[in-house]
C-alpha cells in the first residue's frame, strides 16, 4: 500500500517549494554585487547541488551583462550556446530572439531607447483606466494635460 500525504500537508509543501522557487528566481535575476551575503550563499549552495540551475544562472547573467553593457555583438554566440544546452524553456526564448535578431541586437547595442515614449504611453493608459466610465472626454483631456 502506498503512503499518501493528507492534502493539507501536500499543499503546505507545494507552497513552501513555490516560495523557495520564487526566492531563487529573485537571486538569479539580481546582480551578484547587489545580493545580500546570506542570499548569495544560498544561491551558491543551490547551484552546487543542481547543475541545471547552475547553467541557467550562468546564461541569465551573461544575458544581463549584454543588456546592461550594450554588448549586442555577443548575442549570436549567446543564442548558439543556449540552444545547444538542454534547458528547453531558455532555448525556446533564444530561438524566439533569433526570429527578430537584428532588432534585438540593435536594442542591446545602441544607446537609443523608446523607454520615454513607452513610459508616456503607460501613464496615459493608466489615466484612461482610472477615468473609465467616470467622466467625459474633456475631463480626461484636462487630467492628461495636468498630470505631467
Amino acid at each position: 500500500m502506498l503512503f499518501t500525504e493528507p492534502s493539507h500537508n501536500l499543499q503546505l509543501r507545494l507552497r513552501l517549494d513555490y516560495l523557495r522557487f520564487v526566492g531563487s528566481v529573485s537571486w538569479i535575476m539580481t546582480h551578484p554585487e547587489h545580493l545580500r551575503d546570506e542570499d548569495a550563499c544560498k544561491l551558491r549552495r543551490l547551484r552546487e547541488r543542481d547543475p541545471e540551475l547552475d547553467r541557467l544562472t550562468g546564461h541569465v547573467r551573461k544575458f544581463a551583462v549584454m543588456m546592461t553593457a550594450r554588448h549586442g555583438d555577443r548575442l549570436e554566440d549567446w543564442i548558439t550556446e543556449v540552444e545547444r544546452d538542454s534547458l528547453a524553456p531558455l532555448a525556446c526564448f533564444a530561438h524566439n530572439l533569433r526570429r527578430d535578431f537584428d532588432a534585438v541586437r540593435n536594442g542591446l547595442s545602441m544607446p537609443h531607447s523608446s523607454g520615454a515614449v513607452e513610459g508616456n504611453i503607460n501613464r496615459l493608459k493608466m489615466l484612461k483606466r482610472q477615468m473609465f466610465g467616470r467622466a467625459s472626454l474633456d475631463l480626461l483631456r484636462k487630467r492628461v494635460l495636468l498630470a505631467r
